[in-house]
């Protein structure tokens, strides 16, 4: 199987361990998004064991809070789709009352220019929320 989650970062690591990892992935115009991957392929959450899915939900939490620590969004997203890549992954996106796409999801049509929420240093201040 070709699985580019498998075979690719997808983006910058922010956090790692055996069982998942935490990236800062490269999505114009989100500044934040970031995505927590699990390490073995796997389609479903219950294709993990309960411990393992505890272990991926804690970590999606720890995400959001870091998101919400670091850029103080409006709302955060949680999505769990997997339909273009079938290996477990959650996408935690914050979001902006003036993003491109506020308040429809971000894969909707844009509904204006959406404004800059980017950082300087984001990742390096992520890690440090993660780590926290």
């Amino acid at each position: 199987m070709d699985c580019e989650l498998c075979r690719e970062p997808a983006g910058e690591l922010l956090y790692q361990d055996a069982r998942l990892r935490v990236i800062l992935a490269n999505e114009p115009g989100y500044p934040g998004f970031c995505r927590v991957i699990w390490q073995a392929h796997a389609a479903e959450m219950t294709d993990l064991a309960p411990e393992d899915r505890a272990h991926l939900m804690d970590w999606v939490y720890r995400t959001e809070s870091a998101l919400r620590s670091v850029m103080k969004p409006a709302k955060i997203n949680l999505a769990s789709l997997g339909n273009m890549v079938p290996h477990l992954h959650w996408h935690v996106i914050p979001r902006f009352a003036d993003d491109a796409h506020f308040p429809s999801p971000i894969w909707a049509a844009p509904r204006r220019e959406g404004a800059d929420h980017g950082q300087a240093d984001l990742a390096a201040r992520l890690r440090a929320a993660l780590a926290g």
